[in-house]
């Protein structure tokens, strides 16, 4: 496992051994993402899923998870931010 520079936090951390999402994300996860931040993001998408009741086999789910991840950890474009008053509303 070698040390990343992080593009979400700057610092240069461990990295991963293999990319932890599938795909040219996960190559760029692999590149430029510390693990701490990987753990933030699993928290963030945890919350996302529980706040919005996401079902993760729903491919509109899939892509907005995907998109806040994007955001979430290479500061593109903007994240979701929970908004409570929506809680158990949201249909896909």
């Amino acid at each position: 496992m070698s040390d990343v520079t992080c593009r979400r936090c700057g610092n240069t951390r461990a990295g991963f051994d293999k990319a932890p999402f599938p795909g040219a994300i996960g190559a760029r996860i692999l590149e430029g993402t510390c693990q701490a931040c990987w753990e933030e993001w699993k928290k963030q998408q945890t919350m996302l899923i529980n706040h919005y009741g996401l079902n993760v086999m729903d491919p509109q789910a899939r892509k907005f998870l995907t998109q806040n991840m994007e955001a979430f950890l290479f500061k593109s474009g903007g994240a979701a931010d929970v908004d409570t008053s929506k809680q158990g509303t949201i249909n896909w």
